[in-house]
């Protein structure tokens, strides 16, 4: 704040909403919108756990329902990706596992949204890919320490 000013970003907002729209609609941004909430998801966070995971923490982790989950392990399953044995240490709870051929799909999604991001930040530059990244990380890290003013 300079000089008792105070920046109304109001209009700076709704030029961002555009923004996203229209980088929300674009091709490679819907490819990455999938492999963040999808089943590609699912396999990437399974597979930098490396070892048997419970339901309940990938819903948590990806902030979505059990019964969204529950879908996307049901279709990861019929693929053979992962395999769902009960915990011995507590029959009441089921955990999963990928399978070898989980483990390389989890590689084949992370590897070619890799691409796909390497290939919009290439679009920007150094400077501003490096920029944008660093920014993303910036406000990432204020919504999560800010959550709840941002409840309304």
């Amino acid at each position: 704040m300079e000089g008792g000013w105070m920046m109304d970003y109001s209009a700076l907002a709704r030029d961002m909403i555009k923004k996203l729209y229209m980088l929300h609609r674009a091709t490679p941004q819907r490819n990455i919108d999938e492999a963040l909430q999808g089943e590609a998801h699912v396999l990437y966070y399974m597979a930098d756990r490396g070892v048997d995971v419970l339901p309940g923490e990938i819903s948590n982790y990806m902030n979505v329902s059990s019964a969204r989950i529950a879908q996307a392990l049901n279709s990861i399953e019929s693929k053979g990706w992962i395999t769902r044995k009960i915990d011995k240490n507590d029959r009441r709870r089921i955990l999963v596992r990928l399978t070898q051929e989980g483990k390389k799909a989890a590689e084949s999604y992370q590897q070619n949204i890799q691409k796909l991001v390497s290939k919009m930040l290439n679009l920007l530059g150094e400077h501003d890919s490096q920029e944008y990244v660093r920014i993303t990380g910036k406000l990432a890290e204020a919504i999560g320490a800010n959550k709840d003013l941002l409840s309304e």
